[in-house]
């Protein structure tokens, strides 16, 4: 025990040995895994991260942050195989400036909080091995001191707090172990590993890593899997969250012309051509794409922007016709279309070469970290499938849209920087989200006030006209008596004096059509009673008119249209005067009643000469018949057609029920 630990101790001081010979930002050892060392953040782990790591293995990364800024580490994993003070597998962490170390740490023995501040702008970090059984091994990533919101390549969106979140992802989560699910347009599953997903949708370069901002909305249904910047994602089923991250520049830009190397003139076997010429590279078109001539060298498509753009992005596809399509391809900028910059990315060291498409029915696409300012782009593809054929689609925003990066708010409060006093005009104060001319700020705001002003007078006056319409109608309402319904107590401002007399025909209803004229239509209205059916006991018999105003009636009142229905008696008006008149209603005829072959059936014989001045009839309107027509087979006083001669059993002489007959002269 005591000499292994003893040699362990030999193992670590050699291999910290002579640090000045090492690299800024390297690693060595046969131990070290996946591992990207940029300029302000990074990503590290052991060997065969995520799974066992090997035995007797050591590897030792040396860490630097830009000057005047200092490290944070963020430990994703650490899974070494505990035991006594971490012998047999261990991480240590050492300042190589004065010696001070965090460590050794194991599985049961990590650090106290993660992620680790420190106030050392460098950072030894070693991790060894000797004979173990289990364990992952350990996965870590840092950043500098400017972007205190690191977080972990193995971090998930279930993970946020917030709906709206801005977190700094670190370089090189790309090819750390996770899944993610969906596609930029969609959004990502809520389960996807947040840099990871970032980087697919093309907020960030996995070289450099960056700042992120993201919001949590509704779960869909179903996420679909796309291929883009090198990464692919997964078809997901419906979740709680979504993920959406959010990119200022990312909209398709028209091409106003494209040209090619060469293209491809088919002749199918009819002798029939199809030209496979530039314009048809536009992605979204019918038919063939473009297409190079067999055996060219160096084919290249070039797309005209028609002015200088902001270009973020490059969506790629094959043809479906022949199963082609091209798999990696390199892109080249001109202002001017004759001088052509190859584009390099971030990194700049060199020409960077694009992943394309991994079959001739899907869409890939890949993001310009930095984005290229030109006009004319140039796509040169490097491999392709068969034969060299594709469509193209170009993503950014006019120039004028693009905005200079927020700076960074660190989430301490005590690094926030104090702000740097800047010259102002006393008494002057900025209005926020406007730019104003110190020369022309009172007269702008000046014009501000007036408008304003005229807008609030405006919809003052509009509101106050709509309320004065709304309130007219329902003035009148009250005001009015509505037929059919009780009178309105009497007062100063409404009473019956003000209404029209009733003999006056109400406007809304047309005028009545003159006396004996039979081919004008018939008023709505209801006529009233002509016979009141009297019962033998005397008493007259239930009627649904309404009542003569000697009975104590009033119309009931009625306040506004929205009154229910059914609460007070309601009858109907009479008709104006016609030339009609009804047949009364009476009991059924008595056994002894005779059938007057040019009266009323079951009417006594004074009454049914109708046509002498002295009987009652003749205060009927009637119209006379025209001369020569039969009595009583035509006309009002005819006889039911469908009625029998009366039996010849029946007396003659039988008494006749009387009738009481009375009649209203009309309004």
């Amino acid at each position: 025990g005591a000499l292994g630990l003893a040699l362990e101790l030999l193992r670590r001081c050699l291999l910290l040995g002579p640090l000045g010979l090492r690299p800024a930002g390297g690693q060595d050892g046969d131990g070290c895994g996946h591992t990207v060392l940029a300029a302000r953040s990074g990503t590290l782990s052991s060997r065969n991260y995520p799974g066992t790591y090997p035995n007797h293995t050591a590897c030792r990364w040396q860490l630097r942050a830009p000057p005047g800024t200092s490290l944070i580490l963020v430990f994703g994993d650490l899974d070494l195989e505990p035991s006594e003070r971490c012998a047999r597998s261990s991480l240590l962490l050492t300042d190589p400036d004065s010696g001070a170390t965090y460590g050794p740490y194991c599985r049961d023995s990590g650090p106290a909080a993660s992620p680790l501040v420190t106030n050392w702008s460098s950072v030894t970090v070693l991790f060894s091995s000797s004979s173990h059984r289990s364990g992952r091994g350990l996965l870590l990533s840092y950043a500098s001191s400017q972007h205190p919101d690191v977080v972990s390549c193995l971090k998930r969106g279930t993970h946020l707090a917030q709906e709206h979140t801005s977190v700094y992802c670190p370089a090189g989560c790309k090819d750390i172990e996770g899944d993610i699910w969906g596609n930029a347009r969609q959004g990502y599953r809520d389960t996807s590993v947040l840099c990871k997903a970032a980087v697919h949708a093309g907020v960030i370069a996995d070289e450099t890593g960056g700042q992120v901002s993201l919001s949590q909305e509704k779960g869909i249904t179903l996420y679909e899997s796309a291929f883009a910047n090198g990464l692919h994602s997964k078809r997901g089923s419906l979740s709680e969250k979504r993920l959406l991250f959010h990119r200022a520049c990312g909209d398709a830009l028209e091409v106003a012309a494209f040209n090619a190397s060469s293209w491809w003139q088919e002749v199918d076997a009819l002798g029939q051509e199809r030209g496979w010429a530039a314009e048809r590279a536009a992605l979204g078109t019918p038919g063939p794409s473009w297409a190079a001539e067999p055996g060219a060298e160096a084919a290249w498509l070039e797309l005209d922007l028609g002015t200088r753009r902001n270009v973020t992005g490059i969506v790629t596809k094959g043809s479906e016709m022949y199963d082609c399509y091209v798999t990696s391809y390199g892109v080249s900028s001109s202002r001017d279309g004759r001088n052509w910059r190859p584009y390099r990315g971030s990194g700049g060291q060199e020409d960077k070469v694009f992943e394309g498409n991994v079959d001739s029915r899907g869409e890939v696409s890949n993001a310009f970290i930095p984005p290229i300012v030109t006009r004319y782009l140039r796509v040169t593809p490097h491999s392709w499938h068969q034969r060299i054929a594709m469509k193209v689609a170009l993503l950014g925003c006019p120039m004028a849209r693009v905005r200079a990066p927020r700076p960074y708010a660190p989430s301490d409060p005590q690094d926030v920087p104090l702000p740097v006093p800047t010259s102002r005009l006393p008494g002057r104060t900025p209005v926020p989200g406007v730019a104003l001319d110190p020369k022309k700020a009172d007269s702008t705001l000046l014009v501000l006030l007036l408008v304003g002003g005229f807008v609030l007078g405006s919809s003052l006056l509009l509101l106050a006209f709509l309320c004065r319409r709304r309130r007219k109608p329902a003035l009148e309402l009250n005001c009015g008596i509505v037929k059919g319904y009780p009178k309105l107590e009497s007062s100063r401002v409404c009473s019956l004096g003000s209404l029209p007399p009733p003999g006056s025909t109400p406007p809304s209803f047309p005028a009545a059509a003159a006396l004996g004229d039979l081919s004008q239509p018939h008023s709505p209205e209801y006529a009233e009673p002509d016979v009141v059916q009297v019962s033998p006991s005397g008493q007259p018999g239930p009627s649904t008119f309404k009542p003569p105003p000697d009975e104590g009636y009033t119309l009931p009142l009625v306040v506004s249209h929205y009154a229910v229905p059914g609460q007070y008696h309601e009858y109907a008006e009479p008709l104006p005067p016609e030339p009609e008149y009804a047949t009364p209603f009476g009991d059924p005829e008595p056994l002894g009643t005779r059938r007057s072959p040019c009266g009323i059936a079951g009417l006594p014989a004074a009454l049914s000469r109708a046509g002498s001045p002295e009987s009652p009839l003749a205060r009927y309107d009637a119209p006379t018949l025209p001369p020569g027509e039969p009595q009583g087979l035509s006309g009002v006083n005819a006889a039911p057609r469908g009625e029998l001669p009366p039996s010849p059993h029946e007396d003659s002489a039988s008494p006749e029920r009387p009738h009481s007959h009375v009649y209203h002269e009309a309004w």
